[in-house]
């Protein structure tokens, strides 16, 4: 599966259950930290601050999140790796 892309925000959608923290939702969250964060890594860039590898290891760890969310859907294929149970989706998401 492709690597989600980074300039492009996620959507959120309309009818997604606004009771859960949906995969869509999460991915538009994380997206908007990313952005944010890239912002301060480039503010620090260039000085002797060390909170500048702080937001670096962040970004870092953001972006590996921003990945596992993109991958995460479940399907049949993957459900017992996810739950620790055999079963099926409900859904192919």
């Amino acid at each position: 599966m492709p690597s989600p892309n980074p300039d492009k925000p996620p959507r959120r959608v309309a009818d997604d259950d606004h009771d859960l923290l949906t995969y869509g939702e999460a991915g538009v969250r994380l997206h908007e930290e990313i952005v944010s964060q890239r912002a301060l890594v480039e503010s620090l860039k260039g000085s002797e601050a060390p909170e500048l590898e702080t937001a670096r290891r962040r970004l870092q760890l953001l972006e590996e999140a921003a990945e596992r969310n993109f991958r995460g859907k479940i399907n049949d294929d993957n459900f017992e790796r996810f739950f620790g149970y055999r079963g099926t989706a409900k859904r192919n998401t």
